[in-house]
């Protein structure tokens, strides 16, 4: 199927304003250079939907915008706990039946597993409620670490800002990391954050300058891919002994240095894969690797597929 091209967002009541900001920012129009997508809000009965924080919106559109929509999206609202309306659940279905990706992050992931669409399947939510998720519905396989879990046509994603990882991920799943970037660039988002919702959950304070360093060398290292960098100069860099370097770092990112360090190659890797036709061999140059024989065995392990693949398939794909 080429990728999605008409997105439709569920806003229940109580729908948080947080949930539709980041969906209305990432499918919003942000030039012509970018892809635009046909995007509308809906709900059960279109008028004013409230929402979490008490401003009311106006929502035109009904819930047969879910049926007919590439990508279906369910909205976390403050009524999670009881199901959606049985028209908003056969919409959901139907969507699902016709092929259409259907997502939903944070308690929005609640209606998909009202829904059935979550049977059999893994699945996540906001760390907080991943219990009663899984209490509820015991056909689905819940992962509480998890930012987001991509099961084909359904993905599911973690709470609050969460959503933008999700929302990113599909644009790059569907699109291609060029494109995923430029839109996160953007919004002055990462294009992808490494680890799970365990980092989030008790974040210290930091107590001096360390951090401040910190960021500074991971901003030389994303410039300088394609210099060797080892943990000890990164460490070397930050002013900070190798053990502290990486248990600060792993508290900051979520992984370590050498995980973080292989996404950002390998992303920038696809990238230069999507818009150039540099050669393989100066591809893994630019990356950091010594040989496009070692690209190759990254990138087959992490991406399935061999570089030259990957290339032929954003290159012959319809857009």
């Amino acid at each position: 199927m080429p990728p999605f091209e008409t997105v439709a967002a569920y806003a229940p009541a109580g729908v948080g304003m947080l949930a539709v900001g980041i969906v209305s920012e990432v499918f919003g129009p942000h030039g012509a250079a970018l892809p635009g997508f046909d995007f509308a809000l809906c709900t059960d009965r279109p008028g004013e939907v409230a929402a979490d924080c008490g401003v009311p919106l106006s929502v035109r559109h009904g819930v047969d915008r879910l049926a007919e929509a590439d990508l279906v999206i369910a909205l976390p609202g403050a009524g999670f706990r009881t199901p959606p309306a049985p028209p908003v659940l056969d919409a959901l279905r139907t969507a699902h039946a016709r092929g259409a990706v259907v997502a939903a992050h944070c308690v929005g992931t609640f209606a998909l597993a009202a829904a059935g669409l979550l049977d059999q399947r893994r699945a996540t939510t906001h760390w907080r409620f991943a219990e009663l998720l899984a209490g509820r519905f015991p056909e689905v396989t819940v992962e509480a670490d998890a930012l987001y879990i991509d099961e084909g046509s359904i993905v599911t994603g973690a709470g609050a800002a969460a959503g933008f990882d999700l929302c990113l991920h599909l644009l790059r799943r569907e699109y291609g990391a060029a494109q995923a970037n430029a839109i996160a660039r953007d919004m002055v988002l990462p294009a992808h954050r490494d680890g799970g919702q365990a980092q989030y959950l008790a974040t210290p304070v930091p107590e001096d300058g360390d951090d401040v360093r910190l960021a500074e060398v991971l901003a030389w290292a994303r410039e300088n891919l394609h210099e060797p960098q080892s943990v000890a100069e990164l460490a070397h860099r930050a002013m900070l002994s190798k053990r502290t370097f990486a248990r600060r770092f792993t508290a900051a990112t979520g992984t370590t240095p050498h995980a973080w360090l292989r996404h950002l190659r390998l992303s920038r890797a696809e990238e230069l894969l999507e818009t150039t036709d540099l050669a393989i061999e100066e591809i893994a140059r630019q990356v950091g690797y010594g040989s496009a024989a070692v690209l190759r065995d990254q990138f087959v392990r992490r991406r399935g597929v061999p570089p030259r693949s990957y290339r032929q398939a954003f290159t012959t794909a319809p857009r």
